[in-house]
């Protein structure tokens, strides 16, 4: 009786959490890592300065030219793929799901159900910029979309993308005594910046919690539906790249792949180049500056974004470079875990150290770039030993409502 149970114990396991080599995606799985890497060297400054009351800081020396650099090369350019992977990823469970008789619909409400729960924890008790609630939000559209011809989901995503960019280019068509008068406002927040970095220093947590929600949390919930534009276009982005099988073994879609990548390069040089020009204000746009650096800054993250995922689906096509770039695939497979890592480590440092506000852009850029090789390291033990990352174990295991074999030793045969 009891071999009985064990056996029907190992058949309901493969159903649902068999996750084999084979089916893993190294691509996939480095290019997530990459992404994570950007989004964790854009995130920083929000961890250790106070860059929510500081819409646009001004740096010197060397802080000067690696701001521009960001602002050419990673601003932007990282939360994009991520978003398209997350369309991709949406895919792929949905189809495994489906292949394996499971209710689709139903089994990936329950997991954004639990990404929202992760990521409202994430956003009100310990940081404002989280992303992974608006990933949820934005994830349950998705299910409107997974039965539609691809045609009609890049229709939508180019579409969202029309909306968004013509939302921001309608400021240029505001009077330039109004904008003044909305500089002036974010300048009266800049006023609350000793309050701000006083509360980060030295309030206890709970002090510190109250704070944060009325100045950080109520007025980016109010900004959801604006963010959430972008998010779902990428979304829709990464699914038709699913529904076509373009990172498929063996995909026949080489020539498409080339084509994006060259296409991609071409817009990116004067988008990019125009960015540099009005950042470093060769051109005088007086107040519409920052609203054309915001507009520029967008549309080069959209093609560098594409650019940079199409590079590394080509040169992954070679053993060479898939050993060389393996290491970002570990942070990859678990960048769940790594992405709440580095708000958990930043905090420590930051806060914990008493650093808040102390850290210049180029020292907290070390200081990301040493974390994030300390988490290869730990993926990469981890991984040794165990099927999952700790919060991926976790969120699979909710998401099926039974507790997923950890250790690697606890695979079915």
């Amino acid at each position: 009786m009891i071999n009985n149970q064990k056996e029907k114990q190992g058949m309901y396991d493969r159903k649902l959490s068999s996750v084999s080599k084979q089916e893993r995606i190294l691509t996939i799985d480095i290019i997530r890592g990459f992404a994570l890497l950007g989004i964790f060297l854009v995130n920083m400054p929000a961890f250790h300065s106070p860059a929510f009351m500081i819409q646009h800081p001004v740096y010197t020396g060397m802080d000067y030219w690696l701001d521009l650099f960001f602002q050419m090369f990673i601003q932007t350019k990282f939360y994009t793929i991520f978003s398209f992977l997350f369309g991709l990823g949406f895919y792929i469970f949905m189809s495994r799901a489906e292949q394996k008789g499971l209710n689709i619909n139903r089994l990936f409400t329950r997991r954004l159900t639990v990404l929202l729960l992760f990521g409202a924890a994430h956003f009100i008790l310990l940081w404002y910029g989280d992303i992974l609630h608006t990933y949820a939000l934005a994830g349950f559209f998705l299910l409107l979309f997974y039965k539609r011809k691809t045609k009609t989901i890049l229709i939508w995503a180019f579409s969202l993308l029309i909306v968004f960019h013509s939302l921001i280019s309608v400021q240029f068509f505001i009077p330039a005594s109004t904008i003044k008068e909305m500089q002036a406002m974010n300048q009266d927040k800049e006023s609350r910046i000793a309050e701000y970095v006083d509360m980060y220093e030295h309030a206890s947590y709970l002090d510190w919690v109250s704070y944060r929600l009325p100045t950080e949390i109520i007025p980016l919930t109010l900004e959801l539906p604006f963010v959430i534009i972008t998010v779902l276009a990428m979304f829709l982005f990464g699914l038709y790249a699913g529904k076509i099988g373009i990172f498929q073994h063996n995909s026949p879609h080489l020539p498409k792949i080339k084509k994006i990548w060259i296409t991609t390069l071409l817009l990116s040089i004067p988008l990019v180049s125009f960015l540099a020009i009005m950042k470093v204000e060769f051109i005088d746009l007086g107040v519409y500056r920052e609203n054309a650096v915001f507009l520029f800054t967008s549309l080069s993250g959209l093609t560098l974004c594409f650019f940079y995922m199409s590079s590394l689906t080509l040169l992954l096509r070679k053993k060479h470079w898939q050993k060389l770039l393996r290491p970002f695939g570990f942070t990859g497979q678990m960048a769940l875990t790594n992405y709440i890592l580095q708000t958990v480590i930043s905090i420590f440092i930051f806060l914990g150290l008493n650093l808040f506000g102390k850290v210049s852009l180029l020292t907290g850029t070390l200081i990301c770039l040493s974390i994030y090789i300390v988490q290869v390291i730990f993926s990469y033990v981890w991984l040794k030993n165990f099927r999952f990352g700790p919060l991926e174990w976790l969120w699979r295991s909710l998401t099926y409502g039974y507790f997923q074999p950890m250790k690697k030793e606890e695979k079915q045969k």
